[in-house]
């Protein structure tokens, strides 16, 4: 199995910065692409920004210039850097990932989701 892990939500007052991390373990071959996804009350879940192994990177239209995200490959992990936050961006953070993993029989990728992490921009 894999597993999933975000930290780094919490409360911050609107035109401030967050960071979360997300760090996957488990039964891993090789980590494909990671995403970040939020979900806000009432919404349907979104993807905010996603990374591959290669280092490419792709960002939801709302989010572009003010998020970055970045990774570690040596340590599966990812990273988002939430700048000029705006109350809009409330909502909980998931993050994904496609992985290889090391599993009997298992072929190809899967695609895993952590439990989320709740951030909240008051203004």
């Amino acid at each position: 199995q894999v597993q999933l892990a975000e930290s780094g939500g919490g409360l911050v007052q609107a035109g401030g910065s967050l960071r979360l991390s997300c760090v996957a373990s488990g039964s891993i071959r090789s980590v494909n692409a990671m995403y970040w996804y939020r979900q806000a009350p009432g919404k349907q879940r979104e993807l905010v920004a996603g990374i591959k192994s290669g280092g490419s990177t792709n960002y939801g239209d709302s989010v572009k210039g003010r998020f970055t995200i970045s990774g570690d490959n040596a340590k599966n992990t990812v990273f988002l850097q939430m700048s000029s936050l705006k109350t809009e961006d409330t909502a909980v953070y998931y993050c994904n990932a496609d992985v290889s993993t090391t599993q009997p029989r298992v072929v190809g990728l899967l695609n895993y989701w952590g439990q989320g992490t709740q951030v909240t921009v008051s203004s």
